[in-house]
């Protein structure tokens, strides 16, 4: 052994010293936080256990307590049992050991419970030191970025390699170490200075030593100013409670990350890798599910609930199909999110961004064919390219892919030609079927015709779990309220209100004409004396002066015409007021649209097309959403609510629907009721209802005509109306 050796062992040696501060430096950082969160968290189960009366001691005893005398010595509480102690509660009368010791034993087991599943919510809107501090720990991991969250996995993985080796090759080291040991132990270190050369040598080509060096320099770079942090924290709030979950060990339930998928399934794709080299954005654990998800079975939906970051599990797809030497992707989506993705991969990857729209976009294809990169389209614009060969694109990635259910539609056929001749296909949205299984087998059919010819209508009537077993190799789909508990609260309201002198005549001759849409904007036809308008100017108002930003979603670009002009008028503060958005304005100007509005320091409104804003815009910057008139499907307010209501959100999200008793709306609400259930109970759940889904199913036209002429037969118009048909022109 030489100085070749010895050399080699002394640059293992460091590299080990480098992996290993790395990993220290993160566990300080770590332990900052744990530290930080602990009060705050304490605090939290505290405020659980003082709101949980005694009597829940009964359920985790079985009745077997006796706690009328406690309840009359003052301890009401689950909190204040704690708190007094075996000693203080020996003293009641009629309270003997044994009742002490079953007392204190259930109220450890609840404690517990309420240890493991309370939340820690940060109220971004009133700081206080506590959470300051924790705010300010956290904000020196995410300021590290994905490149530390690399270089510490890296670090954790050689640290384990090198560690023996190094100890084996201990030798070699020295010249006379080497001859005084014995013939086992210099074949052991001859082995191992081989195996460090190789790693020391890899490690130097890939540039590890630098990578552990600026690792190390983000961890020890210290905490920024509290206003700093504050202000990404409410930029980048999912990053933040994303590395809270972790680090706090509260991760949602491992079955629900999984979408609750068969054993098999979820084994595949839990051995599946992934690799972040072309990627600049930490994942969660599902997300990172849901990646694995795509590409260990090639062609899926991923049916996420909206707000779970479906576009960011699309990217690392695309990210770890790139690192595997791939560059041909394909992503199909409605034209009002182009420059959502556009931003979202340039800005969450290294990959090359190339739109396919507008009057360049042969010439851009021609340049997509021939470099490579993600290529951005719409579904018209699919139709207009030229089909690829067998497996020449590596992902073809479908937004919004419930917009392709009927396959007699072109743009479903020019997706199904893609499907079938990309290597892989994820197709993404929050509502794959509203009302008809066979719409969803149609999607999967495009994926895997054998798994649609399974899913018949037996399993629809068998429930959730042949439904999954049936769907479970193409469909995977997570909740909100499974896999994000930092949400912060949705409080939704219906405000009903009584219409007016002058709401009542306008909404009369609508129904009179049987003129379904009037009736359902008539009560916005009369400005000066509309109830709807008074209330919806009374919300805007209220979280003007809290300070908040508020979104109004409506059907009709009339009803928006007029309730911008309410909203200008009522707001003296001059609250800047922004759209409507609408189908007519372009896609990117919408996007920077709601970008203006999000920039707004204070409150602002902003005016929106419920179908036209409620797909692929982001509007987390709202905390208050007003809803004009009920829809007609319940998955467009499901939608509309989802744009503020997502992840990244960091207030609590209030929803006012205005409706109007008595007439078309109340109507609406009751005969959607069961397309609402339907919906919670198949997509959202996995599952279907007891019934048939077209049991329940009510078209669009249907339920206009039924309301129609239920309205003229309550104002008894229908034999006025029966006349006025018979009469000759």
């Amino acid at each position: 052994m030489g100085r070749d050796e010895r050399d080699t062992v002394a640059g293992g040696a460091r590299l080990y010293e480098a992996a290993q501060a790395v990993v220290g430096d993160h566990d300080r950082a770590v332990e900052a936080v744990r530290a930080a969160l602990k009060p705050i968290h304490d605090a939290a189960v505290k405020r659980e256990l003082d709101a949980i009366p005694v009597a829940r001691l009964q359920d985790v005893t079985e009745g077997r307590l006796r706690l009328g005398s406690v309840e009359k010595s003052g301890l009401r509480t689950l909190g204040s049992v704690l708190d007094a102690g075996p000693y203080r509660l020996r003293q009641i009368p009629g309270v003997g050991q044994r009742t002490v010791d079953q007392m204190l034993a259930a109220a450890r087991r609840l404690s517990e419970a309420v240890q493991e599943t309370v939340a820690v919510h940060i109220d971004v809107d009133r700081p206080e030191p506590s959470t300051t501090a924790l705010v300010t720990a956290l904000h020196v991991l995410v300021e590290a970025g994905p490149d530390t969250r690399r270089a510490l996995d890296r670090a954790a993985t050689l640290s384990g390699r090198l560690g023996p080796l190094l100890t084996d090759a201990k030798p070699a080291a020295g010249r006379f170490r080497m001859l005084l040991s014995g013939r086992e132990k210099k074949a052991r270190a001859s082995a191992a200075v081989t195996e460090l050369r190789s790693l020391v040598d890899a490690g130097e080509r890939s540039g590890l030593s630098e990578l552990f060096a600026q690792a190390s320099v983000d961890l020890l770079r210290g905490q920024s100013s509290d206003i700093a942090a504050w202000v990404d924290f409410e930029l980048r709030s999912a990053e933040y409670y994303s590395l809270l979950a972790e680090i706090s060990g509260r991760s949602p339930d491992a079955a629900a990350v999984e979408g609750f998928l068969p054993d098999e399934v979820a084994e595949r794709v839990r051995t599946q890798q992934l690799d972040d080299a072309h990627r600049r954005v930490s994942l969660r654990g599902y997300q990172a599910f849901g990646a694995r998800f795509a590409l260990a079975q090639r062609k899926v939906i991923l049916g996420d609930e909206m707000g779970l970051g479906k576009t960011i599990q699309a990217i690392a797809v695309l990210a770890h199909l790139a690192a595997e030497g791939q560059n041909h992707f394909m992503v199909v989506c409605p034209a009002s999110v182009l420059v959502n993705w556009t931003r979202e991969v340039e800005a969450r990857s290294a990959l090359r961004v190339v739109v396919l729209h507008g009057p360049d976009r042969h010439e851009a294809y021609a340049d997509w064919k021939e470099r490579g990169g993600v290529a951005l389209t719409t579904f018209d614009g699919l139709r207009g390219l030229p089909a690829p060969g067998a497996g020449q694109v590596g992902l073809l990635v479908v937004d919004e892919a419930h917009s392709v259910k009927n396959p007699k539609a072109k743009r479903s056929q020019a997706v199904a030609l893609w499907t079938e001749r990309s290597g892989r296909a994820l197709f993404m949205t929050g509502t794959p079927m509203e009302n008809r299984v066979v719409e969803f087998r149609n999607l999967v059919r495009m994926l895997d015709g054998g798994v649609a010819d399974l899913l018949g209508e037996r399993d629809a009537l068998a429930g959730s779990v042949a439904f999954r077993k049936a769907v479970a190799p193409v469909y995977l789909r997570r909740n909100q309220e499974d896999v994000l508990t930092e949400l912060p609260s949705l409080q939704q309201t219906d405000e009903w209100e009584e219409l007016s002198a002058s709401d009542e005549e306008a909404y009369g001759a609508a129904v009179r004409a049987g003129n379904f849409m009037a009736m359902r904007r008539a009560a916005y036809m009369n400005p000066e004396k509309s109830a709807k308008l008074e209330r919806l100017r009374e919300i805007v108002q209220e979280a003007g002066e809290n300070g908040q930003k508020t979104v109004i979603f409506s059907n009709f670009k009339d009803v928006l015409r007029v309730v911008r002009e309410a909203v200008t008028a009522g707001t003296t503060d001059g609250t800047p007021v922004f759209g409507p958005l609408t189908g007519s304005v372009p896609a990117g100007r919408r996007q920077q649209v709601v970008d203006d509005f999000a920039g707004v320091q204070g409150p602002a409104v902003l005016l929106a097309q419920i179908q036209a804003a409620g797909v692929g815009l982001n509007m987390q910057a709202a905390s208050v959403v007003v809803i004009c008139e009920p829809q007609i499907k319940p998955t467009i307010e499901h939608q509309a609510v989802a744009r503020a209501h997502r992840m990244g959100q960091v207030r609590p999200v209030r929803v006012h629907r205005l409706l109007a008793t008595g007439g078309v709306d109340e109507r609406m609400v009751k005969m959607l009721e069961a397309k609402t259930r339907l919906f919670d109970a198949y997509p959202r759940r996995s599952a279907v209802a007891e019934a048939t889904p077209d049991a329940v199913d009510v078209s669009d036209t249907e339920l206009a005509r039924r309301i129609v002429e239920e309205e003229q037969a309550r104002l008894g118009m229908a034999d006025e109306v029966l006349t006025a048909d018979r009469t000759p022109a």
